[in-house]
């Protein structure tokens, strides 16, 4: 597609087009610690620390969206990811889909869109850089150890701008990308975008009493009672991953999205096949806390396990019982971190109510490329106000946290 200067790029149409080897190396590879406030990646070193390991960047979990028909041309979401190649070698990766909507990304654009039709443009189709209904930071450039990052890094966002061009795309959007890229980004012309999301940092507790000892008097003692009023009505609590996660469980938890989808988004993103590719190709990335009454499962949430990193992804229930949400989504998910020395939790997009729980506001990042200048212009000016604001809703919430005035709640 271009060459930059003895690297060639490609826009391949399936995750199945890339050997798991390579794009897996792409993604190890990009975990290098963040980049220093000048972003030169090319300073980076490409560690592949398995802390930092993050499941949703594998290709196990791509090749599950895409071979389950979940992320499809047919869905809205036609894999276009770009190659970086030198001779056969494959350099970097960038997860990219060719988008007919803006649905399932949880970073929102449809007022840049309906302005921009309003205006007599088509903002679709457009580029989107993610991975498909999974609003958790991870890379987005992935790069083989070995390279030159600065490099492969230029050679991925100049390419992107090209596929741009190419597949006659208003625009392309890198969403929850990790802070480095966001400003790698934006010397190379993206436009710059932040939100919150909430997470739990582990001081290093040795048990959930222990974190509560560094809440206020009146958090300690909610959190405590709806801990106690989340299982009152018989109420079991059970983690599952690996082998234990049979296919009945699958399907019950299956019904409690489908059911909580339905209400919440209209149409749930993910099908039933996903559920059991990732049951057979990850199992062990894979947390479902689950809740059962007499014999049967009545809600659960699934989680997926990182280096140090648990990712709090959807939940659902057939039965509602009060605090049962905030046990199985939350609470567990901190127990579950303390018990295997994970650092943080990250809950899922938005929620403020969070707060209150130990989940304090963490900044997230995303660059965009806007073709037309008009429409790039009005972005900006609306991106520098958002900045602001997101910046100084975190401070407002942070202040506003459960923790005692003198514990350190990082």
């Amino acid at each position: 597609m271009s060459r930059s200067p003895d690297i060639t790029l490609e826009a391949v149409p399936s995750v199945d087009a890339i050997a798991a080897a390579d794009w897996d190396a792409c993604a190890r590879g990009a975990l290098a610690p963040p980049v220093a406030p000048s972003s030169d990646l090319s300073a980076a070193s490409c560690s592949t620390s398995a802390a930092q390991y993050n499941p949703f960047t594998s290709h196990a979990f791509f090749a599950a969206l895409e071979t389950s028909k979940s992320a499809s041309a047919r869905t809205g979401w036609g894999p276009r990811h770009l190659v970086a190649r030198r001779g056969e070698q494959i350099l970097g990766i960038v997860p990219c889909y060719l988008k007919s909507h803006s649905q399932g990304e949880y970073v929102f654009d449809r007022g840049w869109a309906d302005a921009y039709e309003r205006a007599g443009g088509s903002y679709y189709p457009k580029l989107q850089v993610s991975v498909p209904f999974t609003p958790a930071t991870g890379p987005r450039l992935l790069i083989r150890p070995g390279q030159d990052a600065g490099e492969v890094a230029a050679a991925l966002s100049n390419g992107l701008i090209a596929l741009c061009k190419l597949s006659e795309a208003s625009s392309a959007h890198v969403t929850f990308a990790r802070e480095s890229e966001w400003r790698f980004l934006a010397e190379q012309g993206f436009l710059q975008r932040t939100d919150q999301q909430f997470h739990w940092h582990n001081a290093g507790y040795g048990s959930f009493d222990d974190f509560l000892a560094t809440l206020n008097s009146r958090h300690r003692k909610a959190i405590k009672r709806e801990r106690r009023d989340a299982v009152a009505n018989g109420i079991t609590i059970h983690h599952l991953t690996g082998a234990d996660i049979t296919e009945d469980a699958w399907d019950a938890f299956f019904e409690f999205y489908m059911e909580t989808g339905s209400r919440k988004w209209g149409r749930p993103y993910l099908n039933r096949a996903f559920y059991s590719l990732i049951g057979e190709t990850m199992p062990n990335d894979v947390l479902l806390v689950m809740a059962k009454r007499e014999g049967r499962w009545i809600a659960g949430a699934i989680n997926f396990i990182g280096g140090d990193t648990l990712f709090g992804r959807h939940w659902g229930a057939v039965e509602h019982h009060p605090f049962l949400h905030f046990e199985v989504c939350y609470y567990q998910a901190i127990d579950f971190a303390i018990a295997r020395g994970l650092k943080v939790v990250e809950a899922g997009a938005q929620g403020e109510h969070k707060v209150a729980r130990g989940y304090l506001p963490q900044t997230t990042y995303s660059a965009h490329y806007i073709a037309d200048p008009a429409l790039r212009r009005a972005i900006a000016d609306y991106l520098k106000r958002e900045r602001m604001y997101v910046d100084e809703m975190g401070r407002e919430l942070t202040e506003a946290g459960p923790f005692r005035k003198d514990a350190d709640p990082a």
